[in-house]
């Protein structure tokens, strides 16, 4: 499509499947256009279904976020349109099942390198332009993984404890600025993040899953509302974030063992 001059303008990462393209489609839906982000080849063809789907002008960015030349390519991309970003979605995140000592440091350092070091990068960059315009919406996709300690995803949920922690504080900082700042918080959602993560044989990656258009819809009418954080998904998933916030950790990383321990599917 033909980029509008009346349509608001939102930037998705992670954006090539799962959550990230459900916001995207939802975004376009409710009358924005996008700049789309992802690293692999899989954007293009998301990129072209969105186009074809709504009205919306979809500008695809292939950018690795784990590096600061990647958030920085994004982030001109963005500007070089011209317009203000009203919404940017920080979705782009990755995981990695095992235990600790069994994983490749350089996996569990890519982890951190995209969850939270581009999250923090790219923020930095976006805040700072919605804050001087006094106007701006960010949702930041955590996880209901960052409130319980992750055995057998040692450090996949600490960058999710990282960027809950993180985004509150922010949402506090920018409080009565214009701008706000908005925690996703899915809990297991039927993308292919399980997979991906090495954990097709867990209790968790076999289980029933949440839909990514329901966790979606969700995060959006958080974010529109300017809430600072939302439990995402089904009425299980909302429950367990109540029963999280009473147990103990030593509790919750029990009971996250036997979800995520390698072979507890059988």
């Amino acid at each position: 499509m033909t980029p509008s001059t009346t349509r608001p303008l939102a930037l998705v990462t992670g954006a090539s499947s799962g959550i990230g393209l459900e916001l995207a489609k939802q975004l376009a839906e409710n009358g924005y256009d996008l700049v789309v982000n992802a690293e692999d080849e899989r954007l293009d063809r998301a990129a072209a279904a969105l186009d074809a789907g709504s009205d919306a002008s979809v500008l695809p960015v292939r950018a690795d976020l784990r590096t600061a030349a990647g958030v920085a390519r994004l982030h001109d991309a963005v500007r070089a349109t011209g317009r203000p970003l009203e919404v940017a979605a920080l979705n782009a995140g990755v995981g990695r099942g095992g235990a600790f000592l069994d994983i490749d440091v350089d996996d569990e350092i890519g982890i951190i390198e995209l969850n939270v070091i581009s999250t923090v990068r790219l923020a930095k960059l976006v805040l700072t332009d919605m804050a001087a315009r006094k106007e701006g919406r960010v949702l930041v996709t955590s996880s209901i993984a960052s409130t319980m300690p992750g055995t057998y995803q040692a450090v996949y949920n600490a960058s999710k404890s990282f960027l809950q922690s993180f985004t509150e504080a922010v949402a506090e900082e920018l409080r009565d600025s214009g701008v706000t700042v908005t925690a996703l918080m899915p809990g297991p959602t039927e993308t292919d993040f399980f997979h991906r993560a090495d954990m097709d044989d867990t209790a968790v990656g076999t289980s029933g899953k949440d839909d990514p258009a329901q966790v979606a819809g969700q995060g959006l009418k958080a974010m529109e509302a300017g809430d600072g954080k939302v439990v995402a998904g089904s009425v299980s998933t909302k429950a367990s974030g109540v029963a999280n916030a009473v147990l103990p950790d030593t509790v919750k990383a029990v009971i996250h063992k036997f979800m995520a321990r390698p072979g507890s599917a059988d």
